[in-house]
Formats: structure tokens, sequence, C-alpha cells
């Protein structure tokens, strides 16, 4: 099993993210990835929120060995082709090691409130897949010249080339069978997140999808098949079980809370939303489903042993500071993870 940090960038400062980042390159973490938004998913939008390229071409100087990337960048954000000439510097700037995590894009208010067109489901997929062709071209072909419904190119150059060849690793997060389905079809690695049962259907259809096509499209052997499946689960680890649930509970009723104002504000609206994942509205609801795991080192360890048996991945995504937690209680939860938990998943 692989292990991975996934970091928002909204109420932290540069300072605190490079610290994190530093650390987890200190104590053996595989790789760590951003989000790419421009505002808190909250009620009140005033705080900070570093934007994900440039934060991430700082991250790219300050660590020498972990993998970096974007879990995901919203394509409605930029254009392709200017997603792609920034990744190809980030790449070259971390030695190669980019992981290029990419979506639709799913906030509706972040793109009202910033003036980006916000288009159905089923036309930002469609964007989507036009994107990974601008991408795919700007990085192999000396110059590139394309006809899509949505973006035109022509005789574009890309250079410098990315230093990964042919190009950077393509991920994509999906929350719902049909965002699974197209990943699977397409042979990228994946990620996915929800309750136990939630997260298994949708593994579930990655996989038939992969199965039908064959082959990743770019096979990792770090992976069983060549494909990286992975989870996004909040951990909370303490020396006992009561203090994690200290810093633990109020953290992430505090992202609950968010998620489920936005959940409303949005609306449910249908099996491909982002909003369908369903959530409970406690710390004790997210233990319960799965989504949460926290305890002492043995009792992260076993959830995570059951979960992976249940669900079949091979790559653990953690989100370990989040909502009101100190930066002191995220380190400290970081380093009982790294030292008592890792070692005895890595080769599970």
């Amino acid at each position: 099993m692989r292990f991975g940090l996934f970091t928002g960038t909204t109420g932290i400062s540069w300072s605190q993210l490079q610290s994190l980042w530093q650390h987890l390159e200190a104590t053996g973490w595989d790789a760590a990835c951003v989000t790419d938004h421009f505002m808190p998913n909250t009620r009140n939008p005033v705080d900070e929120t570093l934007e994900c390229w440039t934060a991430l071409s700082g991250l790219a100087l300050s660590t020498q060995r972990l993998r970096i990337g974007t879990l995901v960048v919203g394509n409605t954000y930029r254009h392709p082709a200017v997603v792609a000439k920034m990744a190809a510097t980030v790449d070259i700037m971390c030695g190669g090691r980019l992981i290029c995590g990419i979506g639709a894009a799913w906030q509706r208010n972040e793109h009202m409130a910033y003036g980006i067109p916000y288009y159905t489901v089923g036309e930002r997929l469609n964007r989507l897949e036009e994107a990974c062709q601008v991408l795919l071209g700007l990085w192999t072909q000396p110059t590139t010249t394309f006809n899509g419904k949505y973006y035109q190119l022509t005789e574009a150059p890309l250079f410098p080339k990315p230093l990964q060849q042919p190009h950077p690793p393509f991920w994509y997060g999906s929350s719902n069978a049909t965002g699974s389905t197209w990943a699977g079809e397409r042979g990228l690695h994946f990620v996915t997140l929800g309750l136990t049962s939630f997260a298994k259907g949708n593994i579930e259809a990655y996989r038939a999808a992969l199965a039908k096509r064959g082959v990743p499209a770019q096979p990792n052997p770090a992976f069983p098949g060549g494909a990286a499946i992975g989870v996004q689960r909040h951990i909370f680890v303490a020396e006992t079980e009561a203090e994690a649930k200290r810093f633990g509970k109020p953290a992430m009723e505090h992202h609950l809370a968010n998620l489920n104002w936005l959940r409303t504000m949005h609306g449910v609206t249908g099996p491909t939303s982002r909003m369908n994942v369903p959530r409970g509205a406690t710390f004790e609801e997210g233990v319960a489903d799965g989504s949460v795991i926290a305890g002492t080192p043995d009792q992260v360890r076993r959830e995570i042993e059951r979960q992976a048996t249940e669900l079949g991945f091979n790559y653990l995504l953690t989100y370990l500071f989040l909502g009101t937690m100190t930066l002191s209680d995220a380190l400290r939860s970081l380093e009982l993870f790294s030292t008592e938990v890792m070692p005895k998943l890595a080769d599970a």
C-alpha cells in the first residue's frame, strides 16, 4: 500500500503548508497533493486560500523526494493549454515528481463568485475529455493543432517538455459511478471517497471499466495491475482514543457542517453530482460509516486493513489537517501515523 496526504489550501498559511510537506518528506510518505480552489467552501468565504499551481511550484522547491500533485485541478478554471504549460514547468522544477490530478470542477458557488461559466455535468465531462487531449498533445508533440468543440489550438508549441516521459501521470478523482467509469475507460489512476459502501460501488465501477479497456494508460509497477486505486479518509491518530477524539471531533464536525451547508446550497442534482456523497453531521457518524478513522495507532491500522480488504484499494489518501485543528495536533497525528501505522501497512 502507498500513502499520500491530501492538503487543503484554505485556512493554512504558506509557512504551515511548507512545514507540513517537509515533515512528510522526512517521514517516508509517498506523495502529497493540494486542492484547487479559490475560496473556502464555507458559509463565510473570507479566509486565506492559496492558489494551487503557484503553491505547488513553491512546494516543488521545498521537497526533494516526495511526489507532488493536484487532486484535482478544476478544468473550467483555466484553459488546458495554460495548465499544460504550468504543469510542465512544475514537473521540471520538482525533478519529474508531478502527479497531474484532473477533474471536471464542481463547486458552483465558486464559479458564480468569480464569473466562471458553470456548465452541466455532461458538458463539463466533455470539456474535460477535450482538455486531456490538449494536454497530451502539447506534452508529447512538437506542435499541436486541435479542433474541438470547446478548445482550438493551431500549431501550438510547448517547450520545454515535462521531465517525465511521455508525460506526468494522470489521476482522476470521482465521487460517483459515472466519473469512476469514465476514469476506468481511459485507464487513468483513480481515487474516490465517501462511506465504505459508497466508495465500494465507485471502485467496482472503475475496475469493471478498466477491465474492459484491458490495461492502464500509464501502468505503474508499484501497483497490482498497474493502476493506482485510492480512497480518501479523514484520519486522527493519538496515544489514546479519547485524545484522538478531542481534536478530531470538533475538526471533523466543523468540516462536515460546511460540506453539508454546501450540499444544501447546491442541491443534490442526481447521481453525477459532486454533492451526492452521503455524509452525516457528527464525528461518530463518520467513524461508523468508515469515512473517518480515529484512535490509537493500532486501532487506526486495523480499520485501514479492514477497509483495504473490503474495498480493494492500494493507495490511501489521508486528510490529516482540517477544520479547527491546530498545526501541532496535526503534526503529532502525522508523526504517529508515519512511525506506527505506515510501516505495518506498507507491504499490505
